[in-house]
């Protein structure tokens, strides 16, 4: 019996503690929303994985610094440390963008220019939550910030942010982000269906038009550039987002957009999320904090629902002809394609014969540029 005590004694037994053992429960949870309920599976199974390695006693050998003597490396660091500079060197986030900028179609948006306000309005909910987490009390105004981004249903941007203004509450917020967005279908529909009537639901939008290469080609670098001189902070996001676009749209490059489409972004997916859950200690994640991000969070997600359609309302108010369904302004959040395809069922379910996907598309690819801009806006007066 002494022999096993002293054994157990020399591994990490003794080290565990209460809160580590809670956190696999939070652990547990993660991983039936990605494997059981299927939601955001892509990111929730690597940062639940993640959050595993971090409650466990292990810390010391995964994430060790490496030793550097008068500039010799003396001993490395521990795998996950390296994997962690991806985030913390500011190359994860922007390299997702790459590939979203390669799997996305601004044709809807070009089509039909009046969405972008649908999805500018939609950033509201980015500037309402900020505002409400500096006045609770809890949070500073650098911390609020990174918390307002959750509404912009991005989580990328959220983690690129976090890493900028709040460190220490990147694990939450990027759970916050990336569980709500899983929630999206969860979410919306209900208020959509309070903020709308049957009439407006059934609403039908004319058919786009058909938008050509050379359009979308000049759209992108045209966008591109004004946004950055704009906001210069957004530079990494943008840049990168319509750098994607740009392969994908001239035609001339298809193994690279291929690349970016899959096996680049899948990658950096696996170590963006592993690095995100190892943030989830208990020591960072079990506090007051965390749970006012995840109130927060659902408020944000709200509020842009709310202001997306609310906008549409105000919109077929000045422009009486070619209406736009109200439902469409709720996918101005930036998860793409998931809120537009929410907006197209709740369409369908008033009207079957009504198709709203490719109209949604439009506002919810400028959700997408403007919950970039607004992170580059937070870092640039608060960084």
């Amino acid at each position: 019996m002494e022999q096993i005590l002293a054994t157990l004694q020399a591994g990490g037994f003794s080290l565990l503690t209460w809160q580590m053992c809670f956190m696999w429960v939070i652990v547990a949870a993660l991983l039936y929303m990605g494997i059981g309920r299927q939601y955001e599976p892509l990111l929730l199974v690597p940062i639940a994985m993640g959050a595993l390695l971090a409650n466990l006693p292990i810390e010391h050998i995964i994430l060790k610094e490496p030793v550097y003597e008068a500039g010799h490396l003396i001993e490395v660091g521990g795998l996950f440390y390296y994997i962690q500079q991806g985030v913390k060197l500011e190359l994860f986030p922007p390299i997702i963008f790459l590939g979203v900028g390669a799997l996305t179609d601004f044709g809807p948006l070009i089509a039909n220019p009046k969405t972008l306000l649908l999805g500018a309005a939609a950033q509201f909910g980015i500037f309402a939550t900020f505002l409400g987490a500096a006045s609770s009390g809890l949070f500073g105004l650098t911390e609020a910030a990174a918390i307002g981004i959750i509404g912009g249903a991005d989580g990328p941007t959220s983690i690129f942010v976090a890493n900028k203004l709040a460190p220490d509450l990147m694990g939450a917020i990027a759970v916050a982000a990336y569980s709500y967005m899983a929630l999206v279908p969860v979410i919306q529909p209900p208020i959509m269906r309070l903020l709308t009537t049957e009439k407006e639901r059934c609403i039908r939008m004319k058919s786009l038009r058909q938008v050509g290469r050379l359009e979308k080609l000049v759209f992108a670098l045209v966008v591109m550039v004004f946004c950055l001189v704009c906001v210069p902070d957004a530079a990494p996001l943008i840049s990168m987002l319509f750098i994607g676009n740009i392969l994908r749209e001239c035609g001339v490059t298809e193994r690279l957009v291929k690349a970016a489409q899959n096996e680049i972004i899948n990658i950096v997916t696996i170590f963006l999320g592993l690095t995100v859950g190892l943030k989830m200690s208990s020591a960072n994640f079990l506090d007051a904090k965390t749970m006012g991000i995840l109130v927060l969070g659902i408020f944000a997600f709200g509020i842009a629902t709310a202001s997306g359609v609310f906008m549409a309302k105000l919109m077929n108010l000045v422009w009486r002809e070619n209406k736009i369904n109200p439902l469409i302004g709720s996918a101005g959040v930036s998860a793409v394609p998931m809120a537009a395809r929410v907006s197209h069922v709740e369409g369908q379910k008033a009207d079957k014969s009504n198709f709203l996907l490719m109209h949604a598309m439009g506002p919810n690819v400028a959700g997408v540029i403007g919950s970039a801009l607004a992170a580059g806006y937070f870092i640039s007066s608060m960084g």
